[in-house]
């Protein structure tokens, strides 16, 4: 099954991206399934490379990290990354700026979308 999953919330402050990752990233280790994953408005921050926590509090790049590492592809969203200030140097490794026209690419590929 092709699942793109799409997230739209700030990494902490709201459990919406977290539950999306929780969600792609079972969804990643699975057979036969196939995973893209898109961050767009405040879940571009997601995909910020060197996130600190307090200890036992989840880790965003830690679990957007299982999804690439599973073979899911991360795009996010390059007009959302400009409005944070979030370069390209900053992104966490396996994601990487994407567009629009990216976005709906996907969208037509896939057979379900989720959206968080």
């Amino acid at each position: 099954m092709k699942t793109l999953f799409i997230l739209n919330d700030a990494p902490y402050g709201s459990e919406r991206s977290y539950n999306g990752l929780r969600l792609a990233g079972s969804l990643s280790k699975a057979e036969g399934e196939e995973v893209k994953l898109f961050l767009i408005g405040d879940a571009a921050s997601c995909a910020k490379r060197g996130q600190k926590v307090a200890e036992g509090f989840y880790n965003i790049e830690i679990m957007l990290g299982r999804v690439v590492r599973n073979k899911g592809e991360v795009g996010v969203c390059g007009t959302c990354m400009d409005a944070r200030a979030l370069a390209d140097a900053e992104l966490i490794d396996g994601t990487r700026r994407s567009t629009l026209a990216e976005l709906t690419s996907w969208t037509q590929w896939a057979e379900k979308v989720i959206v968080f």
